[in-house]
């Protein structure tokens, strides 16, 4: 997926969805690229009521949900996956299968959706504790992939102890994906940099958002109202039963730690050993968060950047003066608008894609993903070759190498509009925003105007939310952990802070160091604390820090 560059909304579907700029995203930060659909012209989607949810669900006590708890999963072996064969993943102990949930949680007797599943069984079933399962993020990616292609992070103590169970929540992966164009029309939306006159961006932005929702509607229509984090975290309650579980025990990162969240809020009594790793604060208004997600990324850049000529002399593109790197990398990014760069496929870099490419490396650690920034950076600016980028662009928008697009992006804008009801802001809100921007993130908010915060979010969405924002506190639920990383630029430290302050009882652990999440850095600290509290529920010790 694409991030926006504060209120300048790039050519991203959930920002086009929403109207508002996206909270989190998890990616698989120090890895390199993987080497490895027409309804524009549908009729505009009038916005209707969400259909009301189950305002308390009873889960397994309600008697029209007890087949659907009381369900047996057939797992098997999985598919052939030449992805994972390419990558020298051995997939031959991992099993498949699927989970049967109602669409509508409220009329769980009408139509019902299935929920693809990947199990890797605990080494050693004898020491057992039960079910691990896994949400990497988004929202929109895949709990499968987390599994299959992370297994490595999972080595040792959890998966000795746990079946490491992953999803593809509702509207996403292998689980009714939602897809709302073909590859062609991604790519050309992709390619498509926004203007820079404030008055034709928003009227592009206007357009194409309506022409988003109306395919989305057109091709998905009977699943928008249902994919919503709340029926996920109750997607996950049944498969907490139908795996044997008495309680939960769940590691969820970015996004998946509002899953998380939402989970001990409607089921606390079943709330087990949880991580929420990268917060998502649910009390936060989402444009202040947006903001500082915004801000996050500028001094994850400046970081980057002064790190670059200060310690990396021979390799740095980016001059000699660290008070002027980044402004010197910046400035490059968006001379692509005008000089865009040809690549080995026949796309252009432009500005956009450049600056997706860009910040997908600031996600990761300072240690492996700013190398790789580095010398992405070398080869457009010093060679005049953008493949690179290009490259981590098309890895953050769920492109491959054939060119074909999954739905992740789809079903962010999707799910982001199930969840978050956002007011547009008042005028003199919209002058703080645009404010603050300009003098907290002048790099990444260059252009920025008070005519991009007119509009409430989802404004074009065909169906609204009577979600709010509010503080969760999980009354009876097991003590959390909560976990945040003070240089992660997607969801800062504060919303950690706020979060685990929220909840009845909870512990917060701090990773001191660059990128988004801590869970795959391989922070020995870090690695022992979760092993720890999962296999023994031993919590840290209030205030610890791993460095």
């Amino acid at each position: 997926m694409n991030i926006n560059r504060a209120a300048r909304p790039r050519v991203l579907l959930t920002a086009l969805a929403a109207g508002t700029l996206l909270l989190s995203s998890a990616c698989n930060d120090n890895a390199a690229p993987s080497q490895d659909k027409a309804a524009g012209t549908a009729a505009t989607a009038v916005p209707t009521a969400t259909p009301t949810p189950t305002p308390k669900p009873t889960g397994a006590d309600d008697p029209a949900l007890k087949p659907f708890y009381g369900q047996q999963i057939a797992w098997a072996a999985c598919p052939a996956d030449p992805q994972a064969e390419k990558a020298k993943i051995d997939i031959s102990g991992m099993q498949c299968g699927k989970l049967h949930v109602p669409l509508d949680y409220a009329n769980a007797s009408k139509d019902a959706l299935d929920i693809a599943l990947i199990r890797l069984p605990a080494a050693k079933p004898d020491q057992k504790v039960g079910s691990l399962m896994v949400n990497p993020g988004g929202p929109g990616e895949s709990g499968i992939d987390m599994v299959k292609y992370g297994v490595k992070d999972f080595t040792g103590a959890l998966h000795n102890r746990f079946d490491i169970v992953g999803f593809d929540p509702r509207g996403t992966g292998d689980s009714s994906p939602i897809v709302c164009y073909d590859d062609k029309q991604r790519d050309a939306l992709d390619q498509t940099d926004e203007p820079l006159d404030p008055a034709a961006r928003k009227a592009q932005h206007d357009k194409i958002a309506t022409d988003h929702a109306a395919a989305c509607q057109a091709k998905a229509g009977k699943l928008l109202p249902f994919v919503g984090t709340r029926n996920t975290a109750r997607d996950m309650d049944v498969l907490r039963a139908a795996v044997g579980d008495k309680k939960l025990n769940y590691l969820g990162v970015s996004y998946g730690t509002y899953l998380g969240s939402l989970y001990a809020e409607e089921f606390p009594k079943y709330a087990g050993r949880l991580i929420l790793d990268g917060a998502v604060d649910p009390a936060a208004d989402s444009l202040d968060e947006g903001v500082n997600q915004q801000i996050g990324f500028e001094k994850s850049f400046e970081r980057f950047a002064a790190d670059c000529v200060n310690n990396h002399d021979g390799e740095c593109p980016l001059g000699s003066d660290p008070d002027q790197a980044a402004k010197k990398a910046a400035d490059f990014l968006d001379g692509l608008r005008d000089h865009p760069l040809t690549t080995k496929d026949g796309r252009k870099l432009g500005s956009d894609l450049a600056w997706t490419g860009t910040t997908r490396l600031l996600y990761g650690d300072e240690k492996t993903s700013w190398q790789y920034l580095r010398n992405a950076l070398g080869w457009a600016m010093k060679r005049g070759v953008g493949d690179s980028l290009l490259a981590f662009a098309d890895d953050y928008n769920g492109r491959d190498q054939n060119g074909h697009y999954n739905a992740s992006q789809e079903a962010l804008g999707a799910i982001r509009c199930a969840d978050i009801a956002s007011p547009a802001p008042t005028p003199d809100k919209a002058q703080q925003v645009v404010a603050k921007l300009k003098a907290e993130a002048p790099l990444l908010s260059k252009g920025v105007s008070v005519d991009d915060y007119t509009e409430p979010g989802c404004a074009h969405w065909p169906f609204q939310t009577t979600e709010k924002p509010h503080t969760i506190r999980a009354e009876g639920a097991d003590p959390i952990l909560v976990v945040g990383s003070t240089g992660d630029p997607a969801t800062p430290y504060a919303a950690a802070e706020s979060l685990a302050k929220g909840f009845a009882n909870a512990t917060l652990l701090t990773r001191v160091g660059e990128g988004h999440g801590a869970f795959g850095k391989g922070n020995a600290c870090i690695d022992q604390a979760y092993e720890a509290y999962l296999t023994e529920g031993k919590l840290p010790a209030p205030g610890t820090r791993c460095s």
